[in-house]
């Protein structure tokens, strides 16, 4: 490998790297077992409108499955409740197919940046680049803790508005405001998406601090 070409890589090694920790902590929250804890923490809510901790396990899986399997919305729109009125209004619809769009797309990103990340790292070993390719990755855990530094701080200031920040930012309109009554908002209340982004910022903080200390420089 010419020396001249190893720092860029290096370089592209890390930008990549807070694209594949931030995702990756997307894609651990987005599996069937995040609502199993989430449901059972410490003071987390009750519907006051009825849902027992079952109903909200049975309902908010079958939403998360949606997000991430190959179903248009009829997965959703033609769900009933027991006396057969449908579980989601045509807004919380609209807003689900937005959602699934974010996430396809964010999923892709992740599926991009880690297959990136390998090919460049056979790339590393077999062509003599691999230091390089070790400070690309501990550059991009100090890059991603800047990151995460930055927006768990505007989190914690306030989270509403970070809240709101984040939703002008991927959807538009107010599709994703709801009543307290809607089903959206029974399964997944702010405190829900509190703890959301409280154990993401935790497993990418981890991950980051991993490659930032853990992986020493060494000369090439």
């Amino acid at each position: 490998m010419n020396e001249r070409f190893t720092p860029i890589l290096s370089w592209i090694v890390a930008l990549l790297v807070p694209f594949f920790l931030i995702l990756t902590g997307l894609r651990l929250l987005l599996t069937p077992v995040f609502p199993e804890i989430e449901y059972r923490m410490p003071a987390f809510p009750a519907d006051e409108y009825g849902f027992t901790m079952q109903d909200r396990l049975h309902w908010s899986k079958i939403a998360v499955q949606y997000l991430v399997n190959n179903a248009d919305i009829t997965y959703l729109s033609a769900l009933r409740f027991s006396d057969g009125t449908p579980v989601y209004n045509e807004r919380e619809l609209r807003h689900m197919i937005d959602v699934k769009r974010v996430v396809k797309g964010a999923l892709n990103l992740w599926y991009t940046a880690s297959g990136l990340l390998i090919l460049l790292g056979l790339w590393a070993w077999r062509g003599k680049w691999w230091p390089a390719y070790r400070r690309g990755l501990r550059r991009g855990g100090w890059i991603t803790l800047g990151i995460m530094g930055a927006i768990l701080l505007f989190a914690l200031v306030s989270f509403w508005n970070f809240f709101v920040f984040f939703h002008k930012i991927f959807f538009q309109g107010d599709t994703w405001l709801f009543l307290f009554s809607d089903t959206l908002i029974r399964l997944f209340p702010l405190r829900f998406w509190q703890d959301v982004f409280l154990l993401e910022g935790v497993l990418v903080l981890g991950g980051a601090l991993g490659l930032a200390l853990g992986l020493k420089p060494k000369s090439n």
